[in-house]
């Protein structure tokens, strides 16, 4: 359904039910919005750390033990 459509066909629902059920509905609606900006907040951090260099040189870490240093081997 369009966005549109279906603003419209919810402001008609909510112009039916009584104030304390719209409450209820707008409550409910501040939730979701909240969560939603979180996400996109969350979403940002996660491109911002990884486009960042700061942790490149976990991956240019050589390994400093081997095989050949175990002391038992299964």
């Amino acid at each position: 359904m369009a966005g549109k459509t279906l603003i419209n066909r919810t402001l008609t629902t909510l112009s039916k039910l009584p104030p304390d059920k719209v409450k209820e509905v707008s409550d409910f609606a501040d939730y979701i919005l909240k969560k939603y900006d979180e996400q996109i907040l969350r979403r940002g951090i996660e491109k911002l750390i990884g486009d960042s260099k700061a942790f490149a040189f976990l991956s240019q870490e050589e390994d400093i033990y081997t095989v050949e240093d175990l002391k038992e081997k299964n």
